[in-house]
């Protein structure tokens, strides 16, 4: 779903608090269950699981370097800033009814 893509108003005050819940963590499973028809909350919850799997790819990642190369892994806990800004983008890109992608990794479409 593009940027500038138009949504209804009534859909995205009915489906704010499901858009906002999508960037939380494995509460993104919680929009994408119930919410399953409303445009406003699968844009949210594609771009929260996208968030999510990039987060949890991360971790993994840290972990292993931390085990391994503990400097790097250093210089992984401090990008790892970069997960949380993401996730705070997104829930104001929510709370404010918009549907602006995700920076970075919001190009990409796992819901349809």
């Amino acid at each position: 779903m593009a940027e500038n893509s138009t949504v209804d108003p009534k859909d995205v005050q009915d489906n704010k608090v499901m858009a906002i819940l999508a960037y939380l963590g494995i509460l993104v499973l919680v929009p994408i269950f119930a919410a399953k028809e409303s445009p406003f909350a699968r844009f949210h919850a594609n771009q929260g699981i996208l968030l999510f799997i990039v987060s949890i790819v991360f971790y993994i990642i840290y972990y292993i370097l931390l085990f391994t190369v503990p400097v790097i892994a250093l210089i992984f806990s401090i990008l790892s800033i970069g997960i949380l800004i993401l996730a705070i983008i997104g829930i104001i890109n929510a709370a404010k009814g918009e549907m602006k992608e995700l920076p970075i990794i919001g190009k990409y479409s796992i819901l349809k």
